[in-house]
């Protein structure tokens, strides 16, 4: 064989082994002597059985997907031979599963008649986050193994599952703390001794019966899975191939699922959810701080603010296994935070998405207090106080005071200048902002702001504790906003003279919606609520003729019932306010507009565009230092369609050029700042040069 696999026996058992570092994907260099040892040993009569197993951290955690569109890809074998050819055994055939077996590995590991498994494998078909399905009888015989509606959840979630929940499904055979090759290969010689006819598993249908006799049941259990899936195209292709399982013949389904992979695989979903993959781990490369730079070890996190934001930030630690220490002024604040934590917890398990036993696990790791010297044996100290610069440098003042050299102090600001904050301190080095975005406990991104002086082990520190507790992080510099509340500010500019010039809320919303966004600008202002909005430009001097005035009647959006649209009896279903109507066209009226029809592509321009020359010029002064950094933070923070990859991505895809054309076009028409093209922006239109390639604004 080769270094990628090697064949070893134990007596009649025959062991192989594939060795492709780091995740043993299944390259073509492992796929070809694989299916050769295969070959060979099916047919040696000295094997009674065969055990497939993996060197290093892991078994095979999937394709290498860097051979998507390539000619490796389209060369023999391919995974469909090498699972064909463990299903032509006639001994038994064990996947000996630690790590991870994802994708074409659990795919592979279900061509086997038997697994088992380390106790701290896990297990998933995540194919629907890169915008495709499993291609290799995936969606075939999972359902087979632990039914069709149990195997749809786990295929469209994308979401691995543990090896107590494999066994318990049917997934596995077995589970074993240690010597998982010792008991793999027991494991086979028992199976061969007990001589009973083996059956692959793309012949079993015990578990398909019931879907079976109740497609009607079946589909509407899978109308209720995509609903949050709205405007995905892999999600459905998923459902569709997991339903073929129970009215089609296995090779027919098995046909169609193939077919399913390469109309998804060549489709401009999939192109979007590759880049972002890619993007992810592009994100964490970060100048200035080599593999070398190792970041300091955080044991404990100390939370200041245990309002809304503060609570979510302390139970995202909480839910990576992080201890956390929550500060607040009074016991009675304390008090209402920690019982908030509490109930949002019980609410997951009365969902069942968490167990008793791990709300209780997390609870143990928190702690409250009112007394800042408290916070002295945290290794990370952030605060999440009221968004105000003096407030902000007084509690950084509380916190040196207390805090013990090389402990990392974080500012949770959306906007304010951490070079300013750091200033305020004698440890500026050990100053960075970690914007988390609400609700903090749910919401994917983290903004990790590096200022001035921000040292790289406190940047590798933010980074590696990001992706501890299931954050995305990106690295961004500092700048009014940020990367992402900056682009959302161009993104709203035109939004209220839109109104005022014959649009109205509604209309608005839906173009954003039937773009793919999962709520307009105006709904989510309402559950947002208006006020904050509000409070903020009297702080800054600013104001919004119609929100303004919504909020001097009392219209704060869903918490008062009333906002840009009514909330009946307090429902979340926003309905159209003639009153508010009425209010917009009085308003245009005071100003001399004339209202007119606006069209929908006229409402995108105005929006979404100025959102994309925002983020070039974001790119160009390297507040941001790609240009996917910039669809991580907005298809992560701020729901742009994950299937249309990010503002920048869908650009590149929809032509930059007619971009700066059109904002050419109504920078002239209307003079703002907000339309006239980043020279980075014209400089890709003119020259060709993709966005993707652009690294603060010089081409990589």
């Amino acid at each position: 064989m080769t270094e990628a696999v090697t064949v070893t026996r134990d007596g009649d058992i025959a062991i192989v082994t594939l060795d492709n570092p780091p995740v043993n994907a299944l390259s073509l260099h492992l796929r070809k002597p694989l299916h050769e040892a295969l070959e060979a040993l099916r047919d040696d009569d000295g094997v009674r059985g065969l055990v497939l197993a993996c060197a290093g951290r892991t078994f095979v955690s999937g394709a290498d997907i860097t051979e998507f569109g390539t000619p490796k890809a389209l060369e023999r074998p391919n995974l469909p031979d090498l699972i064909a050819a463990l299903e032509s055994f006639a001994k038994p055939t064990v996947a000996a599963i630690h790590g991870t077996a994802l994708g074409g590995g659990l795919e592979l590991a279900m061509g086997c008649h038997f697994r088992v498994a380390d106790a701290g494998a896990r297990f998933g078909l995540p194919e629907v986050k890169l915008g495709i399905l499993p291609g290799a009888g995936g969606t075939q015989r999972l359902p087979r193994l632990i039914g069709p509606m149990q195997a749809l959840t786990l295929i469209v979630s994308g979401n691995p599952i543990g090896s107590g929940d494999a066994l318990a499904a049917g997934l596995v055979e077995a589970v074993h703390d240690d010597a998982l090759l010792a008991n793999a290969i027991a494991f086979a010689r028992a199976r061969a001794d007990e001589g009973a006819a083996l059956v692959p598993v793309s012949r079993r249908e015990d578990k398909l019966a019931e879907a079976k006799n109740d497609l009607d049941g079946f589909d509407a259990a899978v109308a209720a899975l995509l609903k949050k899936k709205r405007g995905l195209d892999a999600p459905v292709r998923c459902a569709q191939s997991v339903r073929n399982s129970l009215t089609m013949p296995f090779e027919d389904a098995l046909a169609a699922e193939r077919n399913y992979f390469v109309e998804l695989v060549q489709g401009e979903q999939s192109r979007a959810q590759r880049h972002l993959f890619f993007a992810e781990r592009e994100a964490t490369k970060i100048d200035g701080v080599g593999k070398d730079v190792a970041p300091r070890a955080v044991k404990r996190v100390g939370v200041i603010g245990a309002g809304t934001m503060g609570g979510g930030i302390a139970m995202s630690f909480l839910n990576g296994g992080v201890p956390v220490t929550i500060l607040e002024l009074s016991r009675e604040a304390l008090d209402r935070g920690l019982a908030t934590i509490g109930k949002n917890y019980d609410i997951s398990v009365k969902r069942g998405s968490l167990t008793e036993e791990a709300r209780d696990a997390r609870l143990e790791r928190l702690g409250g207090t009112t007394d800042y010297a408290d916070l002295a044996e945290c290794d990370l100290i952030i605060e999440a106080v009221f968004e105000e610069m003096a407030i902000k440098k007084e509690v950084f003042a509380k916190i040196e005071a207390v805090a013990r050299p090389g402990t990392v102090l974080a500012s949770n600001t959306s906007y304010l200048d951490i070079d300013e904050i750091a200033a305020a301190t004698g440890r500026p080095q050990d100053v960075v902002g970690l914007h988390f975005f609400s609700p903090a406990n749910i919401m994917r991104l983290l903004e990790i702001v590096r200022g001035a002086k921000t040292a790289p082990d406190v940047l590798a520190t933010a980074v590696s504790l990001a992706r501890r507790i299931g954050k995305v992080p990106v690295v961004v510099g500092v700048c009014h906003g940020f990367v992402g509340n900056r682009m959302l500010a161009a993104r709203s500019a035109e939004l209220e003279d839109l109104l005022l010039e014959g649009a109205t809320p509604q209309q608005v919303d839906k173009v954003f919606t039937d773009f793919g966004w999962p709520m307009g600008p105006f709904a989510m202002g309402d559950l947002a609520g208006l006020d904050i909005g509000w409070r903020n430009r009297k702080a800054l001097g600013k104001t919004a003729a119609i929100a303004d005035a919504l909020c001097e009647q009392g219209r704060f959006g869903q918490k008062t019932g009333k906002g840009f649209y009514i909330y009946e009896a307090g429902a979340r279903t926003p309905t159209p306010d003639p009153e508010v109507e009425a209010l917009i066209a009085e308003k245009a009226a005071e100003r001399g507009i004339e209202r007119r029809d606006i069209p929908a592509d006229e409402i995108t321009e105005r929006t979404l565009y100025p959102l994309i020359n925002e983020g070039a010029k974001i790119l160009q002064e390297g507040i941001a230092a790609r240009a996917s950094d910039i669809d991580l933070v907005w298809v992560n923070g701020y729901g742009f369609p994950v299937g249309k990859g990010g503002p920048m991505f869908w650009a590149e895809s929809h032509g930059v050029g007619g971009i700066v054309e059109r904002l050419e076009f109504w920078h002239a028409r209307t003079g703002k700042d907000v339309f006239e093209p980043a020279a980075l922006l014209k400089e890709a239109a003119a020259s060709g040069t993709r966005l993707a390639a652009l690294r603060k604004g010089k081409a990589a």
